[in-house]
C-alpha cells in the first residue's frame, strides 16, 4: 500500500470509531457523572487502557484466526508483524468469509436502529419506518435468507459465515437493549461505584465489536485497523471527558453514524458475493456522510437558537 492510500484508509477508520461510538460516549459521560472524582478517573485511564489497547487490540487478531483456524494465534500475531506474506495470502483467502459475516452483521445494526429505535427524524420517510417496526423482522430475515441463498451458490462457507454474522447482531443487540434498560437504573439506585465501573467496562466491550467488525469494510491489514481505531477510541474518550454538551447537541449525529454503518454493511456484503470496490470507497462513504448529517445538526442547532431569541 502507498503512503496516500495508508492515510486514506487509517483516517476513513479513525471517523468511522468516533461517529460509531457517539452512543458509547454519551452512556458513559451520564454513569460518570453519578461517580466520585477517584473512580471517573481510574476508570478514564484503564478503562481507556482496556478498551483501547486490549479490547480493540486482540477482537482484529480473533477475527482473522476465527477465519483462519488453521492458523494459531500466535502464528497469526508473529505473521501481522513480521509483514509475512503469508498473512496476506490467508486474509485474503478468507476475506469474503470475514465480510460476509461482518456486512450482515453491520446491515442488521442499521435496520434495527431505522425501524425500532426512537431517533431524531432527518427525514420524513424515517418517521415512516419507525411508524412500522414490525416490518424489521420480515425485512431482515428476508435479507438474511436471500445472501445465504446467493452465497451458497458461490461457497457453503460463505453462507456459513453469513448465519454467523447474524447470530452475532441478535446475541448483542439483546445486550445493548438490556443495557439501556440498566443504564436508567444505574443512574438514580445506589448502586456500587465499582458496579457501575464493570457495566461500563462490558458496554465498551459491547461498542468495540461494532467498529471493528466495520474497519475490515476499510481494509484487512490488522496494523492499520489497530492504528485507525486506537487513534479513534482515544478521540471518544476525549469526547467522553470534555465534548459531551457539543455532542448532545448535534441532533442527526447518530442518524449519521448509522446510515455509515449500514452502507457499509452493504458494501461489505456485495464485495463477499463477488463485487470489486476501490479502496477510498468505505472512508469516502463515511465522510460525506458524516458531513450531511454535521450539517443538517449544525441547521437544526442555528434554527433552534434563533427561536428562543
Amino acid at each position: 500500500m502507498g503512503i496516500m492510500e495508508i492515510l486514506v484508509v487509517v483516517f476513513g477508520l479513525m471517523v468511522f470509531e468516533i461517529i460509531s461510538s457517539v452512543d458509547n460516549a454519551i452512556i458513559n459521560a451520564h454513569v460518570l457523572k453519578t461517580l466520585p472524582t477517584k473512580f471517573r478517573k481510574f476508570f478514564l485511564l484503564w478503562g481507556m487502557l482496556i478498551a483501547v489497547f486490549v479490547v480493540r487490540g486482540i477482537l482484529p487478531f480473533l477475527i482473522v484466526w476465527l477465519v483462519n483456524p488453521a492458523l494459531s494465534l500466535g502464528e497469526v500475531w508473529s505473521f501481522v508483524f513480521s509483514n509475512d506474506p503469508r498473512i496476506t495470502q490467508y486474509v485474503e483467502q478468507s476475506k469474503g468469509i470475514l465480510l460476509v459475516g461482518g456486512g450482515i452483521y453491520l446491515f442488521l445494526i442499521f435496520l434495527s436502529w431505522l425501524f425500532l429505535e426512537e431517533k431524531k427524524y432527518a427525514f420524513l420517510v424515517e418517521h415512516f419506518i419507525h411508524k412500522r417496526s414490525a416490518w424489521f423482522y420480515a425485512i431482515s430475515s428476508l435479507t438474511v435468507t436471500v445472501i445465504v441463498y446467493v452465497a451458497l451458490k458461490i461457497d457453503p462457507m460463505l453462507a456459513f459465515a453469513a448465519s454467523i454474522g447474524s447470530t452475532a447482531f441478535f446475541i448483542t443487540d439483546g445486550f445493548k437493549k438490556n443495557a439501556e434498560e440498566k443504564e436508567q437504573e444505574l443512574l438514580t439506585s445506589n448502586v456500587s461505584a465499582w458496579s457501575k465501573i464493570l457495566y461500563l467496562e462490558v458496554l465498551d466491550a459491547s461498542f468495540s465489536i461494532d467498529g471493528v467488525i466495520g474497519a475490515f469494510a476499510f481494509t484487512v491489514s490488522v496494523p492499520l485497523i489497530l492504528l485507525g481505531n486506537g487513534v479513534g477510541a482515544l478521540v471518544v474518550r476525549e469526547l467522553t471527558i470534555r465534548g459531551m454538551g457539543i455532542i448532545t447537541k448535534l441532533a442527526y449525529l447518530k442518524n449519521g453514524a448509522m446510515y455509515s454503518i449500514g452502507m457499509l454493511g452493504g458494501i461489505m456484503v456485495l464485495e463477499s458475493l463477488g463485487q470489486h470496490y476501490p479502496f477510498w470507497l468505505a472512508p469516502l462513504n463515511t465522510l460525506l456522510l458524516l458531513g450531511v448529517f454535521l450539517y443538517l445538526s449544525y441547521s437544526e442547532l442555528k434554527l433552534s437558537e434563533q427561536t428562543q431569541k
